[in-house]
């Protein structure tokens, strides 16, 4: 995918899933699973809710947003990079309680 057809995709995610976006956007800024946040780069974790996002409809449980997300850091950074899955318990946990709702109905 060309970076311009990245950043439509990314763009139509904002306008689709708004608040969706904004909450998982923020939940992993504040996480900070990678430690990539620096306090002013508050996109930084933007690439990885626009693959997040759209898998998240498909999970029923805690763990199987934690699969998701873990899977996505891996495959967006590499496993040495994400960690393991247990690293990204508290942020499933958050996007469950937080984000999922919003994603119903």
């Amino acid at each position: 995918m060309s970076a311009g057809e990245e950043i439509r995709r990314r763009d139509e995610l904002k306008h689709q899933y708004r608040a969706a976006y904004q909450k998982m956007t923020s939940i992993l800024f504040v996480e900070d699973p990678i430690g990539i946040n620096f306090e002013d780069n508050t996109d930084e974790y933007e690439l990885e809710v626009s693959t997040i996002l759209p898998r998240l409809r498909s999970c029923r449980s805690v763990e199987d947003v934690q699969r998701v997300v873990h899977e996505e850091f891996v495959r967006w950074f590499d496993a040495g990079t994400a960690g393991p899955p247990e690293k990204y318990q508290g942020i499933a946990k958050r996007i469950w309680e937080e984000v999922i709702p919003g994603l119903q109905g």
